[in-house]
Order: structure tokens, then sequence, then C-alpha cells
């Protein structure tokens, strides 16, 4: 199985990163080989449509599982028709992430979050 985690970082060590779309990084651990590949988040630079870019990627990597903290409706609409599963975790250490999910102790993320409306959430700041 190849689990998905947001991450902050590259290591075990870093955190989880809450924001799926926007993440540094997804760390994808095979469970069945031990081996970890980490690669960029193509979305975290989109103008919008970050977490569509960054679903469409996972998925191109042929992962079974993603842990993140929310996802938006559209990267949840991509990963649910694509048969993936999503579980939620804080902002912990990818270890221990890993560890909730082997001891089955993180929920399943069954809808997504509020939509978001690109960098900012349409705020421009200003008088």
């Amino acid at each position: 199985m190849k689990i998905a985690v947001s991450a902050s970082g590259k290591a075990v060590y870093d955190l989880l990163d809450v924001r799926f779309g926007r993440c540094e990084y997804f760390q994808i651990h095979d469970t069945e080989n031990g081996e970890v590949k980490v690669v960029e988040n193509s979305g975290k630079i989109s103008g919008g449509g970050a977490g569509i870019a960054a679903a469409q990627q996972l998925i191109d990597e042929g992962i079974d599982t993603i842990i993140t903290g929310n996802l938006g409706p559209n990267a949840f609409e991509i990963i649910e028709k694509a048969d993936v599963k999503v579980y939620k975790s804080e902002g912990i250490s990818i270890s221990e992430v890993l560890k909730k999910h082997k001891n089955g102790e993180l929920s399943e993320l069954k809808t997504a979050a509020p939509a978001h409306n690109g960098m900012g959430n349409g705020f421009r700041g200003g008088k």
C-alpha cells in the first residue's frame, strides 16, 4: 500500500502539513517494501486549483491512501472518484502519523472542507 502524507519537510520527524494543496512536499510511504519517496507538491505555487493539482499528482503516483489535515471540495471529488481513502491528522510528526494510521487511530475524511478561492481567499488588504 502506498500512503501519501502532506508534509512540511522530507524526513519522518518533520510535521504533517494540514494544508493539502499548499503543503511543501508529499512523503509517499510504501508499506510493502518500506521505501519512502518524497515529491515536491506541484500545486503549491498555483494561483488557484492547488488542491486539484496536488490530488492529480498523487493519483498519478498510484497512491492508495492520503493523510492530511483537510481537503477542499474539488480535490475531495477527484480523490473520491479515484477510490483513494483519505484520513485526517493534526500537525504531528510523520512517524507519529504513520503509527496512528497503522493502529487505526485516524478518522477517515468523509466530507470536504469549505472551498477556498485561490491564494489569500480573495482578500487583497488595503482600505
